[in-house]
């Protein structure tokens, strides 16, 4: 096992972030304990941060299950929801005004248009589905699967509600949209996968950065968040490489100096499926019940029963 060191920290901030709308399976596992095998060797900090944005399906007791199964892991970290911090909350639900204020920077810079189109609008106008619906003929659930918008509000000057974005106090009934730079490049070098190319406008669209429920997208809570509590790597799976993309223009558009990247090769199945909250199966939960250990979870032995 990897024992976090006793000398001084370094500069290096990683951070664990998982979402508590289910339990945690092999591949979670895995990403975090590379993780904290980085933030370890880098002699830095781990932050632990809770991602339970979604209001619909956050639990609770997902969320103290991820804190439970990842100690029974060996995984350990500096900063959290149970250890306090310098950049407490490490809730995502308790920092509503760190997203705001982001949001409000956004829109004052010109970044932001507010949508009107329902979910039935966007479908509707999307003429081919997902490119990542369908894997060696087999449904999967969607790689980043934020479709690309087809630019309805936008060619129709939906920029703002009535009033000048300096008088606008909060985002009210709409969803707003990140306006891409149709075109541009968006390149970085992944410190495990190496040079990333993608093209605004082609391989993703003018992004949602808040629901007209009152709750902030993935993408804008990510970026305000690593970037308050200092984060100096992110550690996460290659599904969300076009996420980073996208947050790249967020970094630049809020003035914040982004992070290192280093996304992990997802774990999948037997069947070449890659592995989500719904293989119960494979939760760790249920492989500790099973009486495996962290060792065995980690090598992926038990993959080829399944």
């Amino acid at each position: 096992m990897v024992s976090p060191s006793s000398s001084p920290p370094s500069s290096y901030r990683g951070r664990l972030a998982p979402s508590p709308t289910g339990y945690l399976h092999i591949g979670h596992a895995r990403t975090f304990w590379t993780a904290f095998e980085r933030a370890v060797a880098a002699g830095g900090t781990l932050v632990m941060r809770m991602e339970d944005l979604d209001p619909d399906r956050s639990r609770a007791e997902y969320a103290e299950a991820a804190l439970e199964d990842l100690h029974w892991m060996g995984i350990r970290w500096q900063e959290g929801p149970d250890l306090d911090g310098p950049f407490a909350p490490y809730e995502q639900s308790r920092r509503q005004a760190f997203y705001l204020d982001s949001w409000r920077k956004l829109l004052r810079g010109g970044f932001l248009f507010p949508c009107r189109c329902s979910r039935k609008d966007l479908e509707a106008a999307l003429s081919a589905p997902h490119e990542d619906a369908f894997q060696n003929n087999i449904k999967q659930e969607p790689i980043d699967d934020e479709p690309i918008y087809p630019g309805t509000c936008r060619l129709g000057n939906a920029t703002l509600p009535d009033s000048p974005a300096h008088e606008i106090d909060g985002p009210g009934n709409f969803n707003w949209r990140f306006r891409v730079p149709d075109g541009e490049a968006i390149e970085f070098v992944d410190l495990n996968l190496g040079p990333q190319r993608f093209i605004a406008g082609r391989d993703f669209g003018d992004f949602v950065v808040w629901r007209r429920d009152g709750v902030p997208s993935y993408q804008l809570a990510c970026v305000a968040d690593d970037a308050a509590m200092e984060i100096t790597e992110v550690v996460r799976g290659e599904d969300l490489l076009k996420s980073t993309a996208r947050q790249i223009l967020l970094y630049r558009a809020l003035a914040f100096d982004p992070p290192a990247w280093f996304h992990c090769r997802l774990v999948t199945d037997s069947h070449g499926r890659r592995l989500a909250k719904r293989h119960d199966a494979l939760s760790l939960r249920t492989l500790r019940q099973r009486g495996l250990t962290p060792a065995q979870i980690l090598s992926g032995e038990m993959l080829a029963a399944t």
